[in-house]
């Protein structure tokens, strides 16, 4: 899709909050953070598109769940990941309605990630753009992605990398000739930042 518009971030903050509210049986609005409330019937959102929704509270990760690649409308991507971030990451027990007002919702846009072919991992090390590029690692069935995000606790690429490839179950130190990554770039708007928008 064409990049998200400038005032984007209060529309899908508020989807990606409407959608968890009512799969949690909680009256729209009662657990708002902020006047996020906007008019959420721009075209754009019906253009496919690829987002990550992310949870967090007090700065600590809740959920996240997302797309790599766009195969639906946008709206329905965010709603769908804001509600799996919510009640499906299997590494959090699902969301309580209670915890709502104290969570932090983050909409992150992604471009379409394309091939980055290297010769070794020493080269992927070298050419990787800290705090820009999102990763995804794939070898055979095995595949797993970091946002940029990560880049704030990760910031070594070799660092960033190693994590990345022991997140998609490989050793930390592992490397074959058949790994495969791609990457890509995200625009990110956040409840912690105010519906700033990043990247």
């Amino acid at each position: 899709m064409a990049p998200a518009p400038d005032d984007a971030g209060p529309t899908l903050l508020r989807l990606a909050r409407d959608a968890i509210e009512e799969a949690l049986g909680v009256t729209p609005g009662e657990a708002a953070r902020g006047d996020l409330t906007t008019d959420d019937g721009a075209p754009w959102l019906d253009e496919p598109g690829a987002a990550f929704v992310t949870l967090s509270q007090a700065g600590h990760l809740r959920g996240c769940i997302g797309s790599l690649t766009a195969r639906r409308p946008l709206r329905e991507d965010v709603r769908e990941n804001a509600v799996a971030s919510a009640v499906a990451d299997p590494r959090f027990l699902p969301l309580k309605p209670g915890e709502l007002p104290i969570t932090d919702i983050a909409v992150s846009v992604l471009s379409a990630p394309e091939p980055f072919p290297v010769a070794s991992e020493a080269d992927a090390v070298a050419r990787l753009r800290p705090g820009v590029d999102g990763l995804v690692v794939e070898y055979g069935p095995l595949r797993a992605t970091f946002l940029p995000q990560v880049w704030e606790q990760l910031p070594d690429p070799a660092e960033f990398l190693g994590h990345l490839k022991r997140k998609a179950g490989l050793p930390r130190d592992f490397w074959h000739c058949d790994i495969r990554l791609a990457r890509y770039t995200v625009e990110t708007w956040s409840e912690a930042s105010d519906g700033a928008r990043d990247g």
